[in-house]
């Protein structure tokens, strides 16, 4: 579990919502032990030797944030060798008097000619790193509006299990639980919903990227069959952001998603 996360610590507790640790409910004080509030050893119901598993993969999150710091730190440096003015139109970007404008789910995101990157979102390093790199990597394809999944795309197939893990699987049990997330992509992030693609019940295109766009196929659970969710690349992406970063963006994005579903059921951030 080198990715841990608060959903992670949530899925070991006993979900009582007992207030012990004088947090409101566990979910709350999974994301409190996630942001270093509190202690996991401040709930009373965890056995020892869970405890002890946990506590040290919470403890490797300094050191998985210091990595990020590195990579954009090296990311940043890179940014400053780029012209601006000429690579707007090969991002699908604009430019401002920040440096460049690139709309990302229908909000602009900043980046001065120093990499940083400046946005009424928040910004977390699984986002700023693709961003950056997008910036310096895009070859300015044009989308060719063939859908395939991450695993046809260049050096995908390694990456695509792992995909399917901290990406497609939250993101399905999101949707699960969370009937109204579809109506919030289109709402607040410019998704749109399209014709059913390969056969899906729901079907939403996102551009978390101006030339990187992302499918979203949904089929709704149908007697013993469980629901499916996966996810969908244009054939170009990977000449306009290396593997990696798509990877990255997604996980990304699966992240603000959980985070916009815990505000509407009621948890503050």
């Amino acid at each position: 579990m080198s990715h841990l996360n608060h959903l992670d610590i949530y899925r070991i507790l006993e979900k009582t919502n007992c207030r012990q640790c004088s947090l409101p409910t566990c979910l709350a004080f999974a994301v409190a032990v996630m942001k270093g509030e509190v202690k996991l050893g401040a709930c009373p119901h965890l056995e020892e030797d869970v405890l002890a598993r946990f506590e040290g993969q919470v403890g490797k999150r300094s050191s998985l944030e210091n990595d990020w710091e590195k990579a954009l730190k090296g990311l940043q440096n890179k940014i400053r060798t780029i012209d601006f003015a000429s690579s707007a139109e090969r991002l699908g970007a604009r430019l401002s008097l920040s440096g460049l404008a690139i709309n990302c789910l229908g909000k602009d995101f900043q980046v001065d000619p120093q990499g940083k990157i400046i946005s009424d979102c928040h910004v977390n390093p699984w986002l700023s790193i693709p961003l950056l790199s997008y910036i310096i990597h895009c070859e300015g394809k044009r989308p060719a509006g063939q859908w395939v999944p991450l695993r046809e795309l260049d050096s995908g197939a390694t990456w695509s299990r792992l995909f399917s893990q901290r990406c497609e699987k939250p993101l399905k049990a999101l949707v699960d639980n969370h009937t109204d997330l579809f109506e919030i992509l289109i709402d607040l992030f410019a998704g749109k919903s399209t014709t059913a693609a390969f056969s899906s019940d729901i079907s939403i295109v996102l551009h978390p990227l101006p030339k990187l766009p992302m499918l979203v196929c949904y089929w709704n659970k149908e007697g013993q069959l469980d629901s499916t969710l996966h996810l969908f690349f244009d054939s170009t992406a990977d000449k306009n952001l290396n593997i990696e970063s798509i990877y990255q963006l997604g996980v990304g994005l699966v992240t603000m998603f959980e985070k916009i579903a815990l505000r509407h059921a009621g948890f503050a951030w």
